[in-house]
């Protein structure tokens, strides 16, 4: 994917990896644990990555670092996702054209509409973090096949 990038595009590939979690990222993840109602699966991705930064996948792709999601908590609170106070979710990432990814704690993933999160309309992209993960995986794939990541 990143071969041929400064020759497709006239400048070097950026940042393209999944991070495998540290000491401090997996202390951060049993925080997370305990301040928030938060999927267990979300907890448990963190507990083994650190973060995922696909810079050259279409617009980009990024699902942030754990100390990035409390520390974004702390500032300004969760996210409604829904009409009632258990629909609450937190902000996991966001891809490079501003669309920022939600994790509720039941598990559903959604995706702003806009590039705010002011009155944010949320669209639900996948029934679960597992299932949000594989749909990254495929629009890597088809990145790499086709020049073109999808929907995500």
């Amino acid at each position: 994917m990143t071969g041929e990038s400064e020759h497709r595009h006239g400048f070097p590939p950026g940042i393209n990896e999944v991070r495998p979690a540290d000491h401090d990222d997996q202390a951060a993840a049993c925080t997370l644990a305990q301040v928030t109602p938060t999927p267990a699966d979300l907890v448990t991705f963190y507990e083994s990555i650190g973060d995922v930064t696909w810079e050259d996948v279409g617009n980009g792709y990024f699902l942030d670092p754990v100390g990035d999601l409390l520390l974004r908590r702390q500032e300004y609170g969760v996210v409604d996702v829904g009409t009632d106070q258990e629909s609450r979710g937190l902000v996991i990432g966001s891809n490079g054209g501003g669309l920022i990814y939600v994790a509720n704690p039941d598990g559903p993933v959604y995706r702003t509409r806009t590039a705010s999160l002011d009155e944010a309309e949320l669209d639900k992209v996948a029934e679960g973090l597992r299932q949000f993960l594989e749909l990254l995986e495929c629009s890597l794939t088809r990145f790499n096949a086709e020049g073109d990541p999808g929907y995500l």
